[in-house]
């Protein structure tokens, strides 16, 4: 379990260091998207691609955790 959660973790951080910032919520993404009226559509897809990167590496990590924490109690 810690090599993979270690990974999860690792790329996470590195998704502050980016050149395109990924967005900390939904909601800061669309206010980005309303405000800059259609310009910038690179950096918006770009950001929209990191916080799928984002929301998925969360995702895997919460059900690879679910099932290990499922598994050990079953001792």
């Amino acid at each position: 379990m810690n090599k993979v959660t270690e990974y999860i973790d690792k790329e996470l951080k590195k998704m502050d260091r980016h050149i395109v910032a990924t967005p900390e919520s939904r909601e800061f993404l669309d206010s980005f998207s309303k405000a800059n009226q259609g310009s910038m559509d690179m950096v918006l897809t770009q950001m929209a691609v990191n916080w799928g990167y984002k929301i998925a590496l969360e995702n895997v990590k919460l059900e690879f955790m679910e099932k290990y924490i499922t598994n050990t109690n079953k001792d």
